[in-house]
């Protein structure tokens, strides 16, 4: 019965449990609240009988959450958990005891805001305006996987002022996304009173003006929002939003339209009246009884399994066929396309395909090429909820746009173990003429505030080339930082490249490409090729120095590093803000293993001006002559 969904039968029998259902998950809601002293009654009174139909009647298996053909349910309004963890409970998921006694206990998976280590929830929320992108990532997936899935997403009407809200709706009309399904709360009540005195929003004419079909509804009639359902379901000409009318606080009559109870359980006499009024026996002494015991409902592991990728062939560039790392990056996709003909790829754009390289794989691969227009945030979020469906998902994007604007979005494909694979362009000071509202200087910093995101910043277009490859086998969210320039190809002492050839990437590996006992420089990135070039003038005039290529800088190499510290003088060199990069990684290596050495680093200090990239690395120290210079100084330090 579960491949059914709505098209299976209903009748009053159907109905008449669905409210039992609703109104018994009430009283949950409300013991749930009232033992944890704090959440969100309210709204997720008002959502409850969306929530019940959903979980009741979509195409779910409780028994096999992860099923790979179910619908999508997403809740953007997460901080309704009480109402998500009540209905999924009473779908089967779990028992209704244990979230009602465990909700927001440090240590229980009944987090106060939807987590997907729950059974049945399919994306962690809270942070409004989420949602409806996850929802449109979910929605591709289904398209490009053929599993031809439903994705319903539910919202609340507070948010719906968001940007992300109204970038979401016009991607989902864009790429016709009818097996899309939202459905409003619209109980006119947000933290700080009425919505349309904090910020008024038609939310129907909205959706409307973007193309989308619009249903109103009372969003507590079963049978009516069944329905709306339904209809919304078989209808292929456009996505659908149920617009459906709620009351906060449904259900009892003195939280009804209150906007105190968005956010506040209830004291010892409101819990005993509103469960009289639910016809319920209390369940308070119980379930704090129960709150002592360890809980049995098991965590779903919800991190995003690699996929099967064939790298495919590298390939090398020369001396003589310079080229930039964007450009190496967009060849190395086109092939990994190539060589995936049976493995969905997804390429998000927005509006930059041709300056981030990805038009090679738009020409050559257009079924998986998504145009989304200039709306990151929403990118960054459909893009994390895609990559969770078995797509091999990038998204490609300068870094101020790719990491700065959607920290927070990046932060959340973290905490859902996310697979988004994002190449970052234009990334430091190499942006040249841009200046600085485009100096991605942070790109390394920004990562490590997170536990799961991987960086790397490949130093010629060899490594990129193998990099990119590499990321795509990898599991979890990984990011890849490039600059703007032409770069040298980094050559070995024979000439030869040595990221050419046989050479692998290993993430969290230092490739050492000089040997040395003087002084060590460790390089990342653009600047690369001239620490290089500085390291064998210093050669030429007698100092041994040991260059070491740092290409993860978030999980440095500790047998390198050690290596590194004999020469007991070290040089880092990275055009990235010289405080939350490789240096700050470095400083906290040593740090940590208790190791002494005279310590230098070169990074860029202050946003640049204008300019060619040659002259703002040469403002900078980040040129040949200026990291010789540095490692003359060092070398006039005593270890």
């Amino acid at each position: 019965m579960f491949h059914e969904g709505f098209a299976r039968p209903f009748d009053t029998d159907t109905a008449n449990e669905l409210r039992k259902r609703a109104r018994i998950g009430r009283g949950a809601i409300l013991t749930a609240t009232s033992l944890a002293a704090s959440g969100h009654p309210g709204g997720s009174f008002s959502s409850m009988e969306i929530y019940t139909l959903l979980f009741s009647c979509a195409r779910l298996d409780p028994k096999e959450p992860q099923w790979d053909a179910r619908d999508r349910i997403v809740v953007s309004h997460g901080h309704t958990s009480p109402g998500v963890y009540a209905a999924l409970s009473s779908a089967g998921y779990f028992d209704r005891d244990e979230f009602v006694a465990h909700f927001r206990q440090a240590g229980s998976l009944f987090e106060g805001h939807v987590e997907r280590s729950v059974p049945g929830v399919e994306w962690s929320t809270g942070n409004l305006g989420q949602g409806l992108s996850a929802g449109v990532g979910f929605a591709l997936g289904a398209r490009m996987t053929g599993l031809g899935w439903h994705t319903f997403v539910a919202m609340s009407d507070g948010e719906q002022h968001k940007g992300q809200v109204a970038e979401a709706r016009r991607l989902a009309v864009k790429e016709d996304l009818v097996d899309l399904t939202v459905l409003v709360d619209l109980n006119g009540i947000q933290i700080s009173g009425s919505t349309d005195d904090v910020m008024p929003v038609d939310v129907a004419r909205d959706f409307a003006a973007d193309g989308w079909r619009v249903i109103e509804v009372d969003g507590h009639d079963i049978d009516a929002l069944y329905a709306a359902i339904v209809e919304a379901q078989s209808d292929k000409s456009a996505p659908v939003a149920v617009i459906a009318d709620t009351v906060i606080g449904k259900g009892v009559s003195f939280m009804e339209g209150k906007p105190e109870f968005h956010g506040r359980g209830l004291n010892a006499d409101e819990y005993a009246a509103a469960m009289a009024e639910l016809d319920l026996e209390p369940e308070l002494e119980r379930a704090s009884k129960m709150r002592s015991h360890r809980i049995s409902t098991m965590a779903v592991d919800h991190r995003t399994p690699e996929l099967p990728v064939d790298p495919g062939t590298p390939r090398t560039y020369t001396a003589q066929n310079k080229s930039d790392n964007r450009s190496a990056w967009g060849k190395a996709l086109v092939d990994l396309a190539d060589a995936n003909p049976d493995i969905p790829i997804a390429v998000l754009d927005c509006d930059l395909a041709v300056s981030v390289k990805t038009d090679g794989f738009r020409d050559s691969h257009p079924e998986g090429f998504i145009q989304c227009g200039v709306g990151e945030h929403n990118v960054a979020t459909a893009g994390g909820a895609l990559s969770t469906c078995g797509v091999l998902t990038f998204w490609s994007d300068f870094g101020v746009f790719g990491c700065d604007e959607v920290y927070n979005q990046q932060r959340l494909n973290d905490i859902n173990g996310a697979a988004l694979k994002v190449a970052l362009t234009h990334c430091g000071i190499d942006v040249g003429e841009d200046g600085k509202t485009h100096q991605a200087l942070d790109y390394v910093g920004a990562f490590r505030q997170f536990f799961g995101w991987k960086a790397i910043v490949p130093a010629d277009p060899n490594q990129t080339d193998r990099a990119v490859r590499a990321m795509a086998m990898m599991q979890g969210n990984v990011a890849i930082a490039m600059g703007r320039s032409k770069l040298p190809v980094i050559l070995g002492q024979n000439g030869r490249p040595i990221f050419g050839e046989d050479y692998e990437f290993e993430y969290g590996r230092i490739d050492g490409v000089r040997e040395g006992d003087e002084i060590c420089v460790l390089a990342m990135g653009t600047p690369s090729g001239a620490a290089v070039e500085a390291a064998d003038r210093m050669r030429a005039g007698g100092v041994s120095v040991c260059v070491g290529i740092v290409s993860s800088p978030l999980h440095l190499d500790d047998v390198f590093m050690r290596k590194a510290t004999r020469a007991c003088r070290i040089l880092t060199v990275e055009d990235h803000n010289v405080h939350t990069g490789l240096g700050a990684s470095v400083a906290e290596w040593l740090a940590l293993n208790g190791e002494a050495v005279r310590f230098t680093r070169i990074g860029v200090e202050s946003y640049q001006p204008s300019g060619e990239a040659s002259d703002l690395a040469s403002r900078t120290g980040m040129d040949v002559d200026g990291i010789e210079r540095a490692m003359l100084k060092l070398m006039g330090e005593n270890c």
